[in-house]
């Protein structure tokens, strides 16, 4: 875990100081923001870091397939279950497991991970022998899980009882400082992956790019915005980046209904009309975009009367990807 802002320190040291405890540990955070990496460091600062620490990504499987996966089952107990299996809780007594996208569990598995959380103890499928173990959840989630409970999404119960403490994962753009350090680590790293002997550095341009950029995907999309342009760059400067692979003029269209005559009269208005490009010698596509983008915000903001958050909803964008647009052309102000 690399950084030097202040809310990434504070956020380290929370870690550090409910590490050692015997308690269950809840990590939110957006995509991409290192939520394994925290239950890791959880688990290794813990008096358990030499027992295992296992993890498994809750919405990774069916709802049957994660029980028998988490609680393990007899030989017998279903099709295809010819021996015994120790599931995860079992194999990770005296250690750590983290159950990562905990929002997706079914509420018949969240019922069964309670009572390993209050009690201990457990069956496997198609047993009736109660196992005891001792095993520390680490839990991780990108969604609100109390409003998923008052929404009788996710058990109350079981989130009071996660919820011993709450780590919450500042997003890359709330790091500001940070962005350039891990830009730099993550090109070294390519460099190295490809043979390379130094990294030459980020040009000013490149730099500028980094900083006013919102990292919707954050850490995980910056490694591979940084990755994909050290390889693209060679062995000099980096003055060049893809933050978008799937840009090309070759994209193809989503198919969707043909718009009946007179067009739709919900549709919201374009900002600025289409330039016609037949007489033009040439064309500043990426300035022409800037251009289209900051005239649609200041529509929408003057439009919602400058209220960020109803600007966003109209928008279609999440209040932080807003902030991040228009920190991008300077329009905070």
């Amino acid at each position: 875990m690399i950084g030097e802002s202040a809310n990434f320190l504070e956020m380290q040291e929370h870690i550090s100081v409910v590490a050692p405890l015997n308690k269950p540990v809840l990590i939110v955070g957006e995509r991409g923001t290192g939520k394994e990496l925290v239950a890791a460091r959880l688990h290794f600062l813990s008096r358990r870091w030499e027992q295992s620490f296992l993890k498994i990504n809750c919405a990774a499987m069916s709802e049957t397939l994660l029980e028998a996966q988490l609680f393990g089952h007899e030989a017998g107990a279903y099709t295809g279950a010819t021996k015994l299996r120790k599931g995860y809780f079992e194999r990770a007594h005296g250690g750590t497991l983290f159950l990562d996208e905990l929002a997706n569990t079914d509420m018949s598995v969240q019922e069964k991970i309670l009572r390993v959380t209050e009690y201990g103890e457990f069956e496997r499928l198609g047993g009736n022998e109660t196992i005891s173990v001792d095993v520390r959840i680490v839990a991780a989630t990108n969604e609100d899980l109390p409003e998923l409970a008052r929404q009788n999404k996710f058990r109350e119960d079981l989130l009071d009882r996660l919820a011993f403490d709450v780590i919450t994962l500042p997003p890359l753009r709330e790091r500001s400082e940070d962005i350039i350090v891990l830009a730099e680590h993550f090109a070294v790293g390519m460099v190295k992956e490809l043979g390379g002997e130094f990294f030459a550095g980020f040009s000013e341009r490149v730099v500028k790019a980094l900083m006013n950029y919102p990292w919707p995907g954050n850490i995980r999309e910056l490694k591979n915005v940084i990755e994909r342009a050290v390889y693209q760059n060679g062995d000099g400067h980096i003055n060049h980046l893809v933050f978008n692979p799937f840009e090309s003029p070759y994209r193809p269209a989503v198919r969707g209904e043909p718009m009946a005559a007179g067009g739709d009269a919900n549709e919201k208005p374009t900002a600025t009309q289409a330039p016609d490009l037949a007489a033009a010698d040439s064309f500043d596509f990426k300035t022409e975009v800037q251009e289209f983008e900051i005239n649609l915000l200041k529509q929408a903001m003057e439009q919602n009367q400058f209220n960020q958050k109803k600007a966003a909803e109209f928008l279609n964008l999440s209040y932080h990807q807003l902030r991040g647009y228009l920190r991008k052309y300077d329009l905070l102000n």
